[in-house]
């Protein structure tokens, strides 16, 4: 279904067109009546699929430019996400009068606030600075009409649960919420059923988590040859970005360090570092002025960078779905992308256990372990049952 048969304001289609939408994807062509008939939604979809366009398109038709308070509220895990959520708002409302703004930690609070007091329509923000908001008075929530939980899962873990359930209670009227994700355990979907009211339920990743557009690579080797097989890889590879996810602060310090010394244009980014830098490497790689990012899980979820062809998980990720989140930063709106991610040998429980959760064909870069498996079971399937081997002494037995 084309964008221009839902009968959108001209100032919202021209913005549309501008950005190069034509034509809508699945999750977008699903939830849009959903959303704007006002119903409760939880939506998963798998990531680079449009969700967040689904989200803000239906959104921004509900705001009533006349009056000058919040009415759309949009809370994300990250700071990265927050910046990029309300740069899709401005985007798509650019020839509206509606007022996006996104608080999040480590910007400069006078600056929000000052916004806050003079005119916001829609607020994106992350659950920290928002309670600073809402306890200092400074927020109020009395219009809000949809409230949206982008990377929903996260949101409800622990963490953050409480900050959320706080956050929706301050919501004191009838309201919509939304809830979109590309992962959903089953424990959080129960938490995820109390933030909402008589909900819709879609989910267009229960036959295959991970995107059909990426190939997925794995190496098995021992810890010390990583960083050959890493520099090796890169080095044959027709790469136009790169993102290498670690599992610590100190793991990607430590491989910048040592990868610098063979490429250029690297950087790194982790929770670590200052808004500002965090912020300036963020905006250097959008803008493809940098061609390999080191990173932590903080640039793990939602994020879209249009134009990574690559993700390597130096460590292997704790847990499928922060597989399916990592890997999701390539191959996204059906581009053709590669995720190559390093095992060792206390990896392969939990590799098992993502092949057949996510359906997930690996191709193995030298040795395939499975094979390796698979010939050590057959071999003690040979000798099962017969008396083992052993080798005469020469000597007599005490029972002879």
């Amino acid at each position: 279904m084309k964008f221009s048969e839902l009968g959108l304001p001209s100032s919202i289609l021209a913005s549309i067109k501008k950005m190069g939408y034509d034509e809508m994807t699945p999750i977008q062509e699903v939830t849009y009546p959903i959303i704007s008939a006002g119903q409760d939604l939880c939506a998963l979809a798998e990531t680079g699929s449009g969700k967040t366009a689904a989200c803000v398109i239906p959104l921004i038709q509900k705001v009533d430019t006349a009056l000058n308070a919040i009415q759309g509220l949009v809370i994300v895990p990250t700071r990265e996400l927050c910046i990029q959520y309300v740069a899709e708002i401005h985007k798509i409302a650019a020839k509206t009068r509606i007022v996006p703004f996104a608080v999040y930690g480590g910007f400069d609070k006078e600056i929000e606030i000052a916004q806050l007091k003079h005119e916001v329509h829609i607020l994106v923000a992350t659950p920290g600075r928002l309670l600073d908001y809402l306890y200092s008075g400074i927020v109020s929530f009395a219009h809000v009409k949809c409230a949206i939980l982008d990377e929903a899962d996260e949101l409800l873990k622990v963490g953050f649960l409480e900050d959320i359930e706080f956050i929706l209670s301050c919501i004191l009227h009838k309201h919509q919420t939304l809830l979109f994700s590309a992962t959903m355990p089953d424990d959080i979907k129960t938490l995820a059923h109390d933030c909402l009211h008589d909900p819709q339920h879609i989910s267009l990743i229960t036959e295959r988590a991970a995107p059909v557009s990426i190939e997925h690579y794995f190496a098995y080797l021992h810890p010390k040859h990583k960083q050959t097989e890493l520099v090796k890889y890169l080095k044959g590879e027709e790469v136009e970005q790169v993102l290498i996810f670690c599992n610590a602060r100190h793991m990607v310090d430590k491989l910048f360090l040592d990868m610098r010394k063979d490429f250029k244009d690297i950087e790194y980014m982790h929770a670590g570092l200052s808004q500002d830098k965090r912020s300036a490497i963020f905006r250097r790689f959008k803008q493809r002025k940098l061609r390999y990012l080191i990173a932590s899980d903080v640039a793990g979820r939602g994020l879209d960078f249009s134009h990574v062809s690559h993700v390597i998980n130096w460590n292997y990720p704790r847990g499928t779905e922060q597989y399916t989140h990592r890997t999701g930063r390539t191959g996204r709106m059906g581009r053709k992308g590669k995720a190559f991610t390093f095992i060792t040998k206390n990896d392969i429980p939990n590799l098992r256990e993502l092949i057949h959760k996510k359906k997930i064909t690996p191709c193995w870069i030298g040795e395939d372990p499975f094979k390796k498996d698979s010939t050590h079971q057959k071999q003690r399937t040979r000798h099962k049952g017969k008396r083992p081997f052993r080798p005469h002494s020469g000597k007599g037995s005490k029972n002879t």
